[in-house]
């Protein structure tokens, strides 16, 4: 089987998951050709495990102030040129269409009748889960923005549904060094420093596509953006402080990481992701860069972490089958392997999933582990 995997590049979220599943699929021996779009070329970095792959502009999302700006979108976006790449892009040779939101490639694959397999967190949302701010805007954009043949979603939790569970790598936890990391690529410096800054007696390690070199302002480390330096600052910092993205809130879970989520104002998924962060008990909220939130947050501890089965590689060796297990039994089985903090187990109770076919078969299978 050769396939053409297509990225959406404009959050490191996306390459963080498609990047796992890229090592995946070669340790199954899959034929993968890789297409990133949403970002210029030369701002992708860390992306050996993509091989020779192809960059296009695409479509992205401008912000501005922590907040998705509609006019600075409309000015940037380059709907021929888009266009243009749908059209002259060749499937010519690849049996399926991998797309983690990426719309070149899923559009292309819808013009020429090629199979499409999106695997994605918005894939998701093609289930009544829980969401804020559902407006026909936000339906749209999730139905047309990338439209695949089939979608597998995933998420922190399944709520009845044959969601997977996050794809996120085998992160080790390293001893504590009592640091707060900071990922908010959203919001200036200038307000991050204002934000923080008061802490004094907080350790701050911020990184942010706005530094080039790394530099020292009181109790604020300031970083360029680096997978490695970051997954080791994850791997050792004390809690998580970002925007509401689905990747990296999934790896401080993982690593069992008290989280502060800020969404970004306007955007669906994350405002949706924030809500449910708070549902089931993940994570703290705060709607603007808000100090007393962050002090309340610090305050208190974490939740313990959660334990997700190797997601990647359980649907590389599905693909690798010809993708013949029902996603409905795939998802069955790796929610089997999935413990949850003894918090969440009591919060979903409350809110009544204990009911549902889907909690009556992990709580008989032991995996709301209490630990």
């Amino acid at each position: 089987m050769k396939i053409l995997f297509g990225v959406q590049g404009t959050g490191n979220g996306h390459i963080s998951r498609s990047r796992s599943l890229a090592h995946a699929l070669r340790a199954q021996g899959v034929s993968v050709d890789y297409l990133l779009s949403g970002r210029p070329a030369e701002a992708y970095f860390d992306m050996q495990a993509f091989g020779d792959y192809r960059a296009r502009p695409g479509l992205s999302f401008a912000t501005r102030n922590g907040a998705i700006s509609l006019w600075q979108t409309l000015r940037q976006s380059r709907p021929l040129t888009l266009w243009q790449d749908i059209r002259q892009l060749d499937l010519t040779g690849y049996q399926l269409v991998l797309s983690d939101f990426e719309p070149i490639t899923a559009w292309a694959a819808r013009r020429q009748g090629l199979d499409s397999l999106g695997i994605s967190h918005q894939a998701a949302f093609s289930w009544p889960i829980p969401r804020r701010f559902d407006d026909i805007r936000a339906r749209l954009i999730m139905r047309h923005y990338a439209p695949v043949s089939r979608a597998i979603g995933l998420h922190w939790f399944h709520f009845g549904h044959p969601i997977l569970p996050p794809i996120v790598d085998t992160l080790m936890p390293a001893p504590s060094r009592g640091e707060i990391l900071v990922y908010l690529p959203f919001e200036s410096l200038s307000a991050i420093t204002a934000l923080l800054g008061r802490f004094v007696g907080v350790a701050f390690v911020c990184y942010h596509p706005q530094v080039s070199e790394s530099y020292q302002q009181g109790n604020l480390q300031f970083h360029p953006l680096s997978r490695s330096a970051f997954t080791a600052s994850l791997a050792s910092c004390e809690g998580v402080i970002s925007n509401a993205g689905f990747e990296l809130a999934s790896e401080a879970l993982t690593l069992g990481k008290k989280l502060l989520v800020k969404p970004l104002s306007g955007q669906f998924e994350q405002a949706s992701n924030a809500m449910t962060l708070e549902m089931l008990g993940l994570g703290a909220v705060m709607a603007s860069l808000d100090p007393g939130a962050v002090r309340q947050w610090l305050d208190h501890p974490g939740i313990g972490l959660i334990r997700y089965p190797d997601v990647a590689t359980a649907l590389a060796a599905w693909l690798a089958d010809g993708a013949r297990e029902p996603v409905t039994e795939l998802a069955n089985r790796l929610w089997r392997q999935v413990c949850l903090p003894e918090p969440v187990c009591e919060r979903l109770a409350e809110l009544g999933f204990s009911d549902s076919l889907y909690c009556d078969l992990l709580l008989q299978q032991g995996s709301f582990a209490r630990l």
